[in-house]
């Protein structure tokens, strides 16, 4: 992998644990386009344009042989926080994450020659709740009882989420691999048209009228177009200078308010009926999820993407939302053909 800018240099073999996801999905399609050789590792193999092999995320097996001379490793495992924060849930949350990472790391040791990166997912939900600072890898401030309103501090399930992101990154970094540079991916949410997708909610709210301003709006709202994060990732697989945490996310996070108005703009919806804390936490409980989601500010930033010349697509938010709202016309208008 050469250093010299964001198109790899030669067809790479990319092994992608528990990838069988939307992401995981995406980043297999991006990668197979341009000639690599795509493996992911999957509790369910599937029919795809790639090669798809079983793990049970809990035993090594045969799929350990997948890793062997390959040039990349993208681990993706993990529940979605799409839940409730009920203890059965966090104990899936937490093990879905700490387990297979922990699995790699012995199947790492197995390997006569491992993978010269790994790339393991994380979350930018590490971060405190920030309205005043923006959080990049360098100064930004791990969360966890930090004051969210001057006589308010951060809720506990807030803080079980910090702890739990900082578990996850400690399984990852805390056992040695001498022949591997190693990469946490916090990354902030990730906007895809696909079905089922974040945007695929939030849109189905704005065109029913519903998508106003969440909470009081003045929470910042990180993000990252699909294209660009599968981009980034190519960009640090480039980078042989970069290891450790790095920042997913587009470089001007902004206020829900207006990341709201937005997205309402670009569907061509003049208006939308607005969300207040306390509706919001009631309506999320019966959707069984977390208001965290929507209500923690999360002003993070691409500091070591931005300072290593990483180049946007899509930096701001307005462009981003046109272009899925395309995406996602184009795509439904093709499936009625």
């Amino acid at each position: 992998m050469s250093d010299s800018g964001q198109q790899l240099d030669r067809p790479l073999r990319i092994v992608l644990p528990g990838g069988s996801g939307q992401v995981g999905r995406m980043l297999a399609r991006f990668f197979q386009e341009r000639g690599h050789h795509v493996t992911v590792i999957t509790r369910g193999p599937y029919t795809a344009p790639w090669q798809t092999v079983h793990w049970d995320g809990l035993t090594l097996g045969p799929w350990v042989e997948t890793l062997e001379g390959a040039d990349v490793c993208i681990h993706l495992s993990g529940r979605s926080v799409n839940c409730r924060a009920t203890a059965r849930n966090r104990r899936e949350l937490y093990d879905s994450r700490i387990g297979p990472t922990r699995l790699l790391h012995q199947a790492f040791a197995c390997l006569v020659n491992p993978p010269r990166l790994w790339m393991n997912a994380s979350t930018a939900t590490i971060y405190r709740h920030s309205l005043d600072k923006a959080m990049d890898e360098a100064t930004g401030e791990i969360g966890g009882n930090e004051l969210i309103s001057p006589r308010r501090r951060a809720p506990e399930k807030w803080n079980w989420t910090v702890e739990l992101v900082k578990d996850w990154e400690s399984a990852f970094f805390g056992a040695a691999t001498p022949r591997t540079r190693k990469i946490a991916l916090r990354t902030a949410l990730v906007f895809s048209p696909a079905p089922g997708s974040v945007f695929a909610t939030l849109s189905h709210l704005v065109r029913a009228g519903l998508g106003g301003t969440q909470g009081n709006g003045h929470q910042l709202v990180s993000w990252m177009h699909e294209s660009d994060y599968a981009r980034a990732l190519e960009f640090l697989m480039n980078h042989e200078d970069i290891d450790g945490p790095v920042n997913l996310s587009a470089p001007h996070p902004l206020p829900n308010r207006e990341f709201m108005a937005a997205l309402r703009e670009a569907w061509e919806m003049p208006n939308g009926l607005p969300a207040p804390a306390a509706l919001l936490k009631i309506g999320m409980f019966f959707l069984r999820t977390e208001p965290e989601l929507v209500l923690k500010s999360r002003y993070v930033v691409p500091g070591r993407l931005l300072d290593a010349g990483f180049q946007f697509e899509f930096p701001t938010w307005p462009e981003a939302a046109a272009d899925l709202v395309r995406q996602w016309r184009k795509g439904r208008e093709q499936g009625s053909e």
